[in-house]
């Protein structure tokens, strides 16, 4: 058999969702699929590296620091295959045993999922997975190259976030949205970068993408996030160690009310990017603790206990280093809702942190028809940048899809290269001076800025009144015409 390519990794995980249906909810393949998917990655590796221990001299083929990861006996794919009966009560020892073996980079990654109801899974279709799963060698020699394991993962999250529906699209921001948010922050090397709102890591990865196309060393770079469900955690973790991003430091929780990612003396860490697309207008957001904020994040104010949007913003905000930049995905609502959030609005806006506002076309995302937006805060803005902010309107740009719209490149590019060049196109973009937004009483909608009527064409009042005079020559001459046919037929005009 040939290295494997990723069409056909694709065609191998797509199918494990064939064995699946039927028996649990599309929303839920990625947790077992993924988990299966792991569990022999590891075994195969393991061989791999054993094979090659074999070798050389003197070296100990029991010391777990002799490999990437340890995988004890009981955890290894020989032996699941070898067991016909309590398969989800034997995945699930296996995982924790992985787990115990590899405290610091597998602690708790695993045993998220549980294999063990045979109601949804019981031991035939367990049996078929492995069996499945047992014709996919995925030991790097195996594979075309590491890297497609990391595509295939992104493909499949993709295809059950649209197969799942609301619940898929939680944890899965469109990998269009996602492009065009990292070539605006445009990550380098020697950058932190974070996402508090990390769902299954796409924004973390794609920086990553971004340095490599740049060839830039995408080793040379610090990656953090925090996400509250803890399987959607689990799945983050599982992304980054299959793309060959160990170092990433994931933490579990609640992001706005009990930050986990903290620097020195106990203060909020602080990054050159962060990005996130946190989910819209989160009802029960901590609204009760931001009133006695440990980390003073909300110092332009508490939002709404029914609005988290600008909970968000201020987090961001908060862990910024001086230089810092933030890109968020918001719904338009924070653009124009008064009150608690209109002062908000008012005291970014005052402070000149608010750099771009760019629309996208509505329906992008899974199980949100809305439109959304783009933030982008800025806190060491260019001088020719400051006191001002740049409006986009790219909600016309897009291919119209059957459940979702879909970003082009084209769209991507246009976006980027208006953003970067920062002048005025009619209809499209411009930078607005605060002055004229505080005229606006700091209303963001974007076509109070951005002049989005179609121009009616001139009318020749003369040329119409010509037509006018001939349809009623026509007419008459009809009339005339229809009067002579009356009279022939001997009836009374």
């Amino acid at each position: 058999m040939g290295k494997i390519d990723l069409n056909t990794l694709k065609s191998y995980l797509w199918e494990s969702a064939n064995i699946l249906r039927g028996s649990i909810d599309a929303s839920d393949y990625k947790n077992y699929i993924f988990g299966m998917l792991f569990l022999k990655r590891l075994s195969d590796v393991f061989d791999e590296e054993r094979d090659g221990l074999k070798i050389e001299n003197h070296v100990d083929l029991n010391d777990p620091d002799n490999y990437t990861f340890d995988v004890p006996e009981k955890a290894h794919w020989s032996y699941l295959k070898t067991l016909t009966q309590n398969l989800g009560e034997a995945i699930n020892k296996a995982d924790e045993a992985l787990e115990e073996a590899n405290p610091e980079t597998l602690e708790g990654v695993l045993s998220a999922v549980d294999f063990n109801d045979k109601d949804r899974l019981p031991d035939v279709t367990l049996s078929a997975l492995i069996a499945h799963f047992s014709k996919i060698p995925l030991a790097n020699k195996d594979l075309e190259n590491p890297d497609i394991l990391g595509d295939a993962y992104e493909y499949l999250i993709a295809q059950f976030a649209d197969d799942a529906g609301k619940k898929g699209g939680e944890f899965y921001t469109p990998k269009e949205v996602v492009t065009l948010l990292v070539e605006i922050l445009d990550p380098h090397e020697k950058m932190r970068i974070c996402d508090p709102a990390c769902g299954s890591g796409g924004m973390l990865v794609q920086s990553v993408y971004h340095l490599r196309e740049r060839e830039q060393n995408r080793r040379n770079i610090s990656l953090f996030g925090q996400e509250r469900n803890i399987g959607t955690w689990a799945i983050c973790k599982m992304n980054m160690l299959l793309h060959g991003l160990s170092s990433a430091r994931l933490e579990k929780g609640d992001t706005l009310r009990n930050p986990k990612i903290i620097g020195e003396q106990g203060r909020l860490m602080e990054f050159d990017i962060v990005i996130a697309n946190p989910p819209f207008s989160l009802k029960n957001w901590g609204y009760e603790e931001a009133q006695h904020d440990p980390y003073h994040r909300f110092r332009f104010g508490i939002p709404p206990k029914g609005y988290g949007d600008y909970a968000f913003v201020q987090h961001m905000i908060a862990t910024l280093n001086p230089k810092g930049r933030v890109g968020v995905v918001l719904p338009h609502g924070v653009l124009f809702r008064g009150g608690a959030e209109g002062k908000i609005r008012k005291g970014i806006l005052e402070e000149d942190l608010l750099e771009a506002v760019i629309g996208l076309p509505s329906n992008l995302f899974f199980g949100a028809s809305i439109p959304a937006c783009l933030f982008i805060v800025n806190k060491n803005k260019p001088t020719e940048r400051k006191g001002k902010v740049f409006f986009l309107y790219g909600a016309n740009d897009y291919l119209e899809g059957k459940n979702q719209n879909k970003l082009r490149k084209e769209d991507i590019e246009k976006i980027v290269n208006a953003y970067r060049g920062y002048r005025s196109i009619e209809k499209y973009c411009r930078p607005v001076s605060l002055d004229e937004i505080r005229t606006n009483d700091y209303n963001l909608n974007i076509t109070r800025y951005i002049d989005i009527t179609e121009e009616e064409e001139p009318i020749d009042v003369q040329d119409v009144l010509n037509q006018l005079k001939e349809l009623k020559e026509e007419r008459s001459g009809v009339e005339e015409k229809m009067n002579r046919f009356l009279k022939e037929l001997g009836l009374q005009v």
